[in-house]
């Protein structure tokens, strides 16, 4: 009697302290951060990363200037300043030299990876090499210092970008969470290249990620924001560009900005049919990377002798054509004219050749001289004339940014950030639409996924619903894995997890992380009734994994394993052979995407109106 008492109430004590250790088991889990925390805190980091990825950028385009002409300022007021002999030597030299770093440079670097940011995210794991973006932004540095007609925002995006991603390799992260790191570096250098935190952010969801779920995009928005705000702790807040304000009240004054968006349309795509000739052009020269800036350099510095707008990214010139500041010129129609084709022509020279840069304020200047132009013909010929012609370069800015970038919707925020003018708005939405149905008829890629057209790889985003289907690959969905258990846990520690998650599978992993199996809720309950469950391990009651996918499995070819699965989330490996655990794909997310893309067009904008 005695014995059967002693075991019942060591039964007692083993319940009691299982309950305990589940109750432990389940406030570790609630106390520790959730992934969606982790992305916001990384974001975080990476905006610290583009704040000063700006500021270093910024000091050493300075350091160049002081180094090569002894002075600092404005491209286009240092040129001013120089005679035509100057004006030619310093462009064609710092070209060289760009050159002279990208082609020594790059083969110091070791073996070539892609540095492009979409193709990484697109068509890659997220792994941005760092010898070789250091190596670019030297370049870069370099051109940009020297007169290139080129921006520096592409140069500051790619080095925070860069530094992200190496972040994120040296902890040991995996594919998705390194891509979105290279999304927020994206936005980072965005906003802290233009104090424009919305744009940044909006940026990197349309242009890099391809969405605006927000998984993704409120780190892309936490990281826009910490570099705004540490930009703006160096170089004050002001906005870029001062227009008057202008409030528009009359249906009337709109069809011109109709006629604008269409010619802004037909520049955008002449402008990026000009870059693939210039590419093509001096590609066939099969000279060395360093012969071919300098080239472009040369060209640059013959058009700066009768135009020394056309050195840098236009800043200053642009703001000059905003206020209709022409100097003594007589013929301001035809100054700008010439002007906007000595800009056109410089800047396809400088990118075909292969200039590491960005071309945002090149364009921005390209569309402000031609929406002044434009609105200047108009009133010569004695119409609108109560438009300031401000008003329409203000307007070309963002409709022939929209018809390069294909995407309207940056276009309109970045121009408002830039400006912080808000009564333009409705015309300046009216024309970036316009000109994106017109640049897109004309010329199918965009300035950012030419690049990756040439090389074969695809990318359509669907931005306002779920993206195509069938160009999407298992790594563009994947997501951290669903915690696993290994071989050897025991019964009690696998069911305090079922009951602190909603998950009805646990993934199981050895010692390597190889996924060796699932262990599902329902396999539990013929063991839950045991009193004694210690001799219970995973191994004992785990299944085969019957889903196993990987991140370059085109969605399409995954769908009837994803259909035939009880799964709510899909384990992904990193290959079939070594099998390693590396993310998950959610069952329903998957779903829903093949639901929306086989829907009737109406019926998917029904559901989208009533949500």
């Amino acid at each position: 009697m005695q014995v059967l008492d002693k075991n019942r109430a060591a039964g007692r004590a083993r319940a009691l302290l299982k309950r305990h250790w589940r109750r432990a088991l389940r406030l570790r889990q609630k106390l520790q951060p959730s992934e969606q925390a982790i992305h916001l805190l990384l974001a975080g980091f990476v905006g610290v990363i583009g704040g000063l990825a700006n500021l270093a950028y910024y000091y050493g385009v300075e350091s160049v200037k002081l180094l090569f002409m002894h002075r600092t300022g404005d491209p286009v007021e240092v040129a001013e300043m120089l005679g035509p002999s100057l004006r030619i030597l310093f462009p064609t030299l710092g070209g060289l030299l760009a050159g002279l770093v990208l082609h020594f440079g790059l083969r110091l670097a070791g073996p070539h990876r892609p540095t492009n940011l979409l193709e990484v995210v697109v068509a890659g794991d997220g792994r941005l090499p760092l010898r070789s973006g250091l190596v670019k932004t030297l370049s870069a540095l370099i051109s940009i210092g020297t007169g290139a007609s080129i921006g520096r925002e592409g140069g500051v995006v790619q080095l925070a970008a860069t530094l992200a991603s190496k972040a994120g390799q040296l902890l040991g992260y995996q594919p998705y969470r390194l891509r979105l790191l290279v999304g927020c570096g994206a936005a980072a250098g965005i906003a802290a290249a233009y104090n424009a935190p919305i744009s940044g952010a909006v940026f990197a969801a349309m242009i890099v990620l391809g969405s605006f779920s927000m998984n993704l995009f409120a780190p892309l928005v936490f990281a826009s924001v910490i570099a705004a705000v540490l930009t703006r702790s160096f170089f004050g807040i002001r906005p870029w560009y001062v227009v008057p304000e202008f409030d528009f009240t009359s249906l009337s004054q709109l069809p011109w900005f109709v006629l604008l968006g269409l010619v802004a349309g037909a520049l955008g795509a002449l402008f990026l049919e000009l870059l693939n000739l210039s590419e093509a052009r001096f590609n066939r020269l099969g000279a060395p990377v360093y012969a071919r800036l300098a080239v472009a350099g040369l060209i640059v510095g013959l058009i700066a002798v009768w135009y020394p707008g056309v050195w840098g990214n236009g800043y200053v010139i642009t703001n000059r054509i905003l206020h209709n500041e022409f100097g003594d010129e007589p013929y301001p129609l035809l100054f700008l004219t010439g002007l906007f084709c000595a800009k056109l022509l410089a800047t396809a020279a400088t990118v075909g050749a292969g200039t590491v840069g960005g071309v945002f304020t090149p364009t921005l200047f390209l569309g402000a001289s031609m929406g002044s132009a434009f609105g200047m013909a108009v009133h010569q010929l004695g119409q609108a004339e109560q438009l300031p012609t401000a008003v329409f370069a203000l307007v070309g800015m963002a409709a022939t940014l929209s018809a390069t970038t294909h995407s309207p919707l940056l276009a309109m925020v970045m121009v408002f950030e830039i400006t912080l003018n808000y009564s333009l708005m409705p015309a300046l939405m009216l024309a970036s639409v316009v000109s994106v149905l017109v640049s897109r008829r004309l010329h199918g890629a965009s300035i950012y996924t030419e690049s990756l057209r040439a090389k074969g790889i695809e990318v359509e985003h669907e931005v306002l619903g779920h993206p195509d289907p069938a160009a999407l690959k298992v790594g563009d969905l994947m997501r951290a894995p669903v915690p696993p258990v290994y071989e050897k846990t025991k019964l009690s520690e696998i069911a305090a997890r079922f009951l602190a998650s909603t998950n009805n599978f646990l993934p199981v992993v050895n010692e390597k992380q190889q996924l060796v199996g699932v262990v599902a809720l329902q396999d539990l309950k013929a063991h839950l009734t045991e009193q004694d469950d210690m001799g219970v391990i995973a191994y004992d009651v785990m299944r085969p994994p019957a889903v196993c996918v990987t991140p370059n499995q085109p969605l399409t070819d995954v769908l009837a394993q994803v259909l035939a699965s009880e799964q709510r989330h899909i384990p992904v490996v990193n290959n079939l052979v070594e099998n390693r655990l590396i993310g998950s794909i959610s069952r329903d997310e998957v779903l829903a995407i093949f639901s929306e893309a086989l829907s009737p067009r109406g019926e998917r904008v029904g559901r989208r109106g009533s949500s």
